[in-house]
């Protein structure tokens, strides 16, 4: 019996260290790290922590101040500043949280071509999200699966 030739094609993946989340960081129309960083360092990233300095590198080009934030993460905006003051990592949950927005913000810049445009589309009541904004989604898990699945049919055509 002939054995039959197997053809692997191994697929590398970029990895990026957790303690220097810095260097996949991008410029406009990113708010941060690069569109699809590796399964593993964004594991590991949300697993050791955000520290506040790179909170702010990340989230420096992006429409949303401190108090958006403080409603996306659940916290205080006291409790933000107290993460600044001792520049100290944000916990797992917290650190997930501002990964899953970034890359979301990051993905829907490049369905609208630039950041002013998917800020609009943000702030705008969408039918396809029952007349709710975007924005007002992203304080949820479920709700930042919504706004990926719109920008999905959004980039395909497939409009409500």
């Amino acid at each position: 019996m002939k054995e039959a030739k197997k053809d692997h094609h191994v697929h590398e993946e970029k990895t990026y260290p957790a303690h220097e989340p810095s260097t996949g960081y991008v410029s406009e129309p990113s708010i941060g790290y690069v569109r699809e960083p590796s399964t593993g360092y964004l594991i590991s990233a949300s697993r050791e922590g955000i520290p506040f300095r790179n909170f702010t590198k990340m989230t420096e080009n992006s429409p949303f101040s401190l108090d958006d934030w403080s409603v996306f993460l659940h916290l205080s905006e006291r409790t933000i500043q107290r993460y600044k003051k001792e520049d100290k990592r944000f916990d797992p949950i917290y650190s997930e949280k501002i990964l899953e927005i970034t890359m979301l913000y990051n993905r829907g810049s490049e369905v609208f071509g630039n950041n002013k445009k998917f800020d609009i589309w943000l702030n705008s009541k969408s039918i396809a999200l029952g007349g709710i904004k975007p924005m007002d989604l992203l304080d949820s898990t479920f709700g930042i699966g919504m706004i990926n699945n719109e920008l999905t049919r959004i980039e395909h055509g497939v409009l409500a």
